[in-house]
């Protein structure tokens, strides 16, 4: 074996334990050490248009997320997988012989990007201490200007909410709304509830219901009832660093559930006091939840 194979071999060793450190240290903290893919930002953000900037010398440190290989590697780019360890070796024994290696391809979305190939190559560099890496560029142009890793969720959440007011109209229905969520994507699910709401409606007065109509009935008659709960039973404490928001569609969530499971319509306090139990941070409710289920287990 030579000096640059065995050299890069111990290399991939000292990157991949990192790796299971950082994904450890990830889950004691709760932090987010998952690489961003690139379907995530699509799926919620419209494409206004898409232009060739050619070759470019990148800020590897810019570099935040992966077209397809998201599972292979973690927010820092360090390998999670074996199975790639070949082609990173491969990858990191090139540098070490000083072998000229093709450039990365990425897609540019405001200031930071996504690799499209080389995200071997990139995990590497970055291990290596390299600073900025070949690539050639395709811009993406979307509504929003994310600026770097830490950015995007905000940037997104923020484009999210606005355009659920711009559809829904509820600041002008009602200016005291204020309907915040900390997770990407679920904006759309209010709108789902919204929809559901005015077809319970129409059914419920026969007629056809208006979306103003059904926007401010849902507000008034299923939102806010829900946000009551929260605030009365003070379960805000039990979820720290959510929003009434994450709250009212987990709990909606749940009553759903506990219906389908129970096969009969479950209020909506009993729903949330039952989620609570079950889902709560605080330590001591849920060892009062799995020691409740212990019991009911040993009396069947």
């Amino acid at each position: 074996m030579s000096w640059s194979e065995q050299t890069a071999k111990s290399d991939f060793e000292k990157a991949h334990l990192k790796s299971f450190v950082r994904e450890i240290t990830s889950k004691l903290y709760r932090t987010n050490n998952k690489l961003l893919p690139f379907d995530e930002v699509r799926r919620v953000l419209p494409l206004y248009g898409q232009f060739d900037l050619g070759m470019r010398e990148i800020s590897i440190d810019k570099i935040i997320g992966s077209v397809n290989r998201a599972q292979d590697f973690d927010r820092a780019f360090l390998p999670k997988e074996n199975h790639i360890r070949s082609r990173w070796v491969n990858i990191d024994k090139a540098h070490l012989e000083d072998v000229e290696l093709p450039p990365i391809e990425v897609y540019k979305i405001g200031e930071v990007y996504f690799v499209i190939d080389g995200n071997h190559r990139v995990s590497v560099a970055r291990e290596r201490g390299q600073a900025f890496i070949d690539a050639h560029v395709t811009e993406l142009k979307v509504p929003i200007n994310i600026t770097s890793d830490e950015d995007w969720h905000t940037a997104i959440l923020k484009y999210e909410r606005e355009q659920f007011y711009e559809n829904t109209y509820l600041k002008n229905i009602r200016p005291d709304a204020n309907i915040n969520l900390t997770l990407v994507g679920q904006y759309n699910t209010l709108l789902e509830h919204i929809n559901v709401h005015r077809w319970y409606l129409g059914e419920r007065y026969k007629r056809s219901v208006g979306w103003d109509e059904a926007v401010l009935s849902w507000y008034r008659k299923v939102y806010l009832p829900t946000v009551r709960i929260i605030r009365n039973r003070n379960i805000m404490k039990d979820f720290p660093g959510r929003t009434e928001g994450d709250l009212y569609l987990w709990i909606i969530q749940h009553q759903y559930f506990l219906a389908q499971h129970n096969g009969r319509e479950v209020p909506i306090e009993q729903a949330a006091r039952h989620f609570v139990d079950k889902y709560s941070k605080n330590m001591g409710k849920r060892l009062r939840y799995l020691l409740h289920k212990v019991r009911k287990f040993f009396k069947k």
